[in-house]
């Protein structure tokens, strides 16, 4: 189900979309009307970010599926990635003294969470140094084949674009409730998925943040982007741009957040909103 605004945008100049349970569908795939269309805005100079929480190595796949290698904003804000030249552009990160204060504080009022943190270096597979680093108590909420098991005092000893804290048995909508009001305005907190997994950025880095500096790259206000997301990880981008969409299978608070709400991402949700201004050819499928 659709609901359209009462005004319509003029054709976007930026789209940004999430990449998991929005972009890709149910299985992973960058679908053949997903990738025409976005190939479509593409060819008509219109700008292509994608805005995720997964890190630069987790973009590869994505790519493939699209045909091209737009620039990427992972991490949730925390970093702006070329994939085209996969290079590491930008980072914000958390210091070592924030992440020894949030896995205290985490541990004290989340009783047996464990604990993660995401790192980068200059490129996707730079190998320098782990970039997923997990403490023994950390349950993974999906597959992640490169985690690298550590002490907990090695997971917050370098610093971090996330930290993660994973809590079984628990929401990730009751962890923040627990949480946040003890972190304050000292990290960013969120969560993309409600199986008891919390991400936390430095303070002000979201999605939305990151969608700033590259509307400054290309000149480009906020008012001229297009949103896509379904997440509380969303929200703030959504909220920013012009026209922020939301699946139709949207967590509550991205459904409230968003201007318009789209099909779900098993309906090609995000091709039927830009089809709008790149429809397709007659008789495709």
């Amino acid at each position: 189900m659709e609901r359209v605004t009462a005004t319509q945008l003029p054709k976007p100049k930026l789209v940004a979309s999430d990449v998991d349970g929005t972009l890709i569908d149910p299985y992973e795939r960058v679908t053949a009307r997903t990738r025409d269309v976005v190939g479509a805005l593409v060819a008509d100079g219109v700008q292509f970010v994608l805005a995720t929480g997964r890190p630069p190595r987790w973009i590869a796949p994505v790519v493939a599926g699209l045909g091209f290698a737009p620039l990427c904003v992972c991490g949730n804000g925390a970093v702006l990635y070329d994939a085209e030249t996969d290079r590491v552009l930008s980072t914000t990160v958390l210091d070592v003294p924030t992440l020894g204060w949030l896995a205290d504080l985490a541990e004290k009022v989340l009783p047996g969470c464990g604990l993660a943190a995401e790192r980068v270096g200059i490129s996707a597979h730079d190998a320098a140094t782990p970039q997923f680093v997990s403490s023994p108590q950390y349950e993974h909420a999906w597959l992640n084949p490169d985690d690298t098991a550590v002490a907990r005092d090695e997971v917050i000893d370098s610093p971090a674009i996330k930290m993660l804290i994973r809590l079984p048995g628990m929401s990730s909508g009751e962890m923040v409730g627990k949480l946040a009001g003890h972190i304050g305005a000292r990290a960013d907190i969120t969560y993309s998925t409600d199986h008891g997994l919390l991400e936390i950025s430095a303070p002000g880095v979201t999605k939305a943040h990151g969608l700033r500096i590259i509307g400054e790259r290309f000149g480009i206000e906020p008012a001229d982007m297009i949103a896509f997301g379904d997440m509380p990880n969303d929200i703030p981008m959504l909220r920013m741009v012009g026209l922020g969409v939301a699946m139709g299978h949207a967590h509550p608070d991205a459904l409230a957040a968003a201007d318009e709400i789209t099909g779900t991402n098993s309906e090609d949700g995000v091709a039927r909103v830009l089809e709008r201004w790149w429809p397709r050819e007659p008789g495709s499928s």
